[in-house]
């Protein structure tokens, strides 16, 4: 049940203390895929014209809010504003397409075919890429992967990420399986902030769910990185039917989802919600933590979207749903000098579509697997 899972993660058990968990999705599992199941009457179009009006008009009004860039950000350039007046000073860059975990929602037990790597973005070329977009205006940049951690030149990045100039939050998504030794530098390196995968908390079910060992490194982490002082510290729960939902509660529904939480818990209370955020965030009266819930399909936030993303073979992705990318890595690597790089970005960003296609078409969109594309 939910309650038990809030009441866990939020007082004693496993010494947590002060994190936010976050609910990513209800979905079926499968070898190479996730689906996402959500309430088909609760999805609209995007088609009509009132609605992209809204969702331009929105867009110009996120422009202007100072909260999303400050007197101390970089100027944002044009290169990073789209034709809906969105401004995307949120970078996601994917370090690396291994991990070590084989997830039943992201890859099959044996795999899947991995660029070599000599066609991934080197430290040197991360940097660079990295440099252009804070110049331009990103203040916070996410490393991702796979399983980022893995990859042995990360405090490296991590420490030149942090020394640019405007960059005011670094941080990782991870498993958490070899990161608890790699915090200490991390921090020293200009890590903040953490997400960490955990989507159950019976070890048994870990290791069928991860097709792996390790649910305990992972609590080890959560602690560890608590107690270094990382703020945030989020643990992602991605919620499957069948798998995991009997941890949290038997739901179809979103809303159902809320009605739950609201029944054992009356004092919880939405939170406020910055424009931009993906997560609609709830706090119980007498707990640390905050509870999240993302429903990108059914409740999109893409009038909001301030998120661009760079995957680990140097390809530009404007939209997480969308199959439109474009390669930044054979323009460095055939000498192209930073204008004609923005040149490319910018062009890539203007033609960013005003929301994702919901998860009908979506289904039907051919396009990476998100090992792939990064979390």
């Amino acid at each position: 049940m939910m309650s038990r899972y809030i009441s866990k993660l939020t007082t004693s058990a496993h010494r947590f203390r002060k994190f936010t968990p976050l609910f990513v999705g209800v979905g079926n599992g499968s070898n190479s895929t996730i689906k996402i199941v959500e309430d088909e009457g609760l999805c609209s179009s995007s088609s009509s014209n009132n609605q992209m009006s809204w969702i331009k008009w929105y867009g110009t009004c996120i422009a202007k809010l100072p909260e999303d860039v400050s007197k101390d950000d970089n100027p944002v350039s044009q290169m990073l504003v789209d034709s809906f007046g969105r401004l995307h000073t949120y970078l996601r860059i994917s370090l690396t397409e291994r991990c070590n975990l084989r997830c039943q929602y992201c890859m099959p037990a044996e795999g899947v075919d991995l660029t070599s790597k000599p066609q991934l973005l080197t430290r040197d070329e991360i940097l660079r890429l990295a440099n252009l977009f804070v110049s331009s205006g990103v203040n916070k940049i996410r490393l991702t992967g796979g399983e980022p951690t893995i990859r042995k030149d990360i405090e490296d990045i991590c420490l030149g990420l942090s020394n640019m100039k405007g960059l005011k939050k670094l941080g990782i998504t991870t498993n958490g399986i070899t990161l608890s030794t790699k915090l200490p530098k991390l921090k020293q390196c200009g890590l903040t902030s953490l997400n960490i995968s955990l989507d159950t908390l019976i070890p048994a079910k870990f290791e069928f769910m991860t097709r792996r060992k390790g649910h305990h490194r992972v609590l080890d982490s959560i602690n560890t990185a608590i107690e270094l002082g990382y703020d945030p510290v989020k643990v992602n729960c991605v919620v499957m039917r069948g798998f995991n939902d009997d941890e949290i509660c038997d739901f179809v529904e979103l809303t159902q989802m809320y009605d739950k939480v609201e029944k054992q818990f009356p004092s919880i209370k939405r939170l406020q919600d910055h424009p931009t955020e993906t997560a609609k965030n709830f706090k119980v009266d007498g707990h640390k933590g905050v509870v999240s819930f993302i429903t990108s399909m059914t409740e999109h936030f893409c009038a909001g979207c301030n998120r661009l993303r760079i995957l680990a073979d140097g390809n530009f992705k404007v939209c997480l749903f969308g199959p439109s990318e474009v390669s930044l890595r054979d323009p460095i690597r055939s000498g192209a000098n930073d204008d004609e790089l923005r040149e490319i970005i910018e062009a890539a960003v203007k033609r960013k579509k005003a929301s994702h296609a919901g998860m009908f078409d979506i289904a039907k969109t051919a396009n990476r697997p998100m090992i792939h594309i990064g979390g």
